[in-house]
């Protein structure tokens, strides 16, 4: 099936409603809807999984365990109700905001020079009135592409930074197929994602299959 940015994009955005919105109490729905709408505008759109060299994830890379979701292993702690963005994510904790926000401060990223991510606490309910959330968001200081899609210098840097060191673990080549979803972020198709668009996807995958058919990781797994 086709990849449909559009239904994708849709899609996340009536599940962030449902999570973050339907279990306030009535009278405060639409300040928090109007407000979350907001966020999703400027950090979004509403994702499923990051690709795992993006900031948010990529602190603590695993060539093993690639890391496509924001957690402990990633350096943050006390997240809790998450709903992720491409360029941010809201957790809603019932407590530990101030761990979560005492983690980002802590974060080792190695992406500094690409983007800096900070975290603060929302002045709004999101998922229960008394749960509370807070905005984690990574600020890129690359310029994106056009359409707003990440950078592709970034990307196609970060998956070779991320997986040629490597090399040697590995026994068998995994395939463009296999590692698309790692790479590309989730909801994807086969070169684009709410990540990266087609350009951009097109070259990773011909840069991936240029070193895999190298030889660099061993034989291709088939």
């Amino acid at each position: 099936m086709a990849f449909r940015i559009n239904e994708a994009i849709e899609k996340g955005r009536e599940f962030a409603l449902h999570r973050l919105i339907s279990s306030l109490p009535q009278e405060l729905r639409n300040l928090s809807e109007a407000k979350l709408l907001d966020l999703i505008d400027r950090f979004g759109p509403v994702v499923d999984a990051y690709p795992c060299w993006h900031p948010l994830v990529a602190s603590n890379y695993d060539p093993q365990i690639p890391h496509s979701y924001p957690d402990h292993r990633c350096g943050y702690n006390g997240l809790d109700h998450t709903v992720y963005l491409r360029d941010a994510f809201i957790s809603c904790p019932y407590g530990g905001a101030e761990e979560i926000i005492e983690s980002v401060e802590n974060l080792e990223s190695r992406d500094h020079l690409w983007a800096t991510i900070e975290a603060e606490k929302l002045d709004f309910p999101l998922y229960q009135e008394t749960a509370t959330p807070v905005l984690v968001k990574c600020t890129w200081h690359e310029p994106m592409e056009r359409d707003h899609t990440l950078p592709k210098r970034f990307a196609i840097a970060r998956i070779l930074e991320q997986e040629i060191p490597n090399w040697a673990d590995y026994d068998l080549g995994e395939t463009w197929e296999t590692m698309r979803t790692y790479f590309l972020g989730q909801p994807c198709g086969a070169r684009s994602s709410l990540f990266v668009n087609q350009d951009t996807g097109q070259k990773m995958k011909t840069v991936w299959n240029a070193v895999l058919n190298a030889g660099v990781f061993g034989p291709i797994k088939v």
